[in-house]
């Protein structure tokens, strides 16, 4: 099954966010390897795809915080849980 990259990384976004507690951009950098601006650009597309994204704000910085996913939308998410290597392998 070929799965188009960009659509991948959403989804492997997603699973991160649901799988990893407290996952902040620094954090989700530094599990996936990716730039900050690439990060915060999937961050940003997932709720065009129907998905309910929230960041949940910890201390008085602006910043200071984490992504929780609160609705996987239309997507299905023990899918994506089972799938999650493939879609890593989509993305490289």
């Amino acid at each position: 099954m070929e799965i188009n990259p960009v659509f991948a990384r959403r989804l492997y976004l997603c699973w991160l966010i649901s799988t990893n507690e407290h996952p902040n951009v620094p954090r989700l950098m530094e599990l996936t390897g990716w730039p900050r601006r690439t990060l915060q650009d999937v961050l940003k597309a997932l709720p065009g795809l129907g998905l309910e994204l929230q960041f949940v704000q910890q201390g008085v910085r602006n910043n200071a915080g984490y992504y929780q996913l609160v609705s996987w939308g239309p997507l299905n998410q023990g899918w994506v849980n089972q799938h999650h290597e493939m879609l890593l392998a989509a993305i490289d």
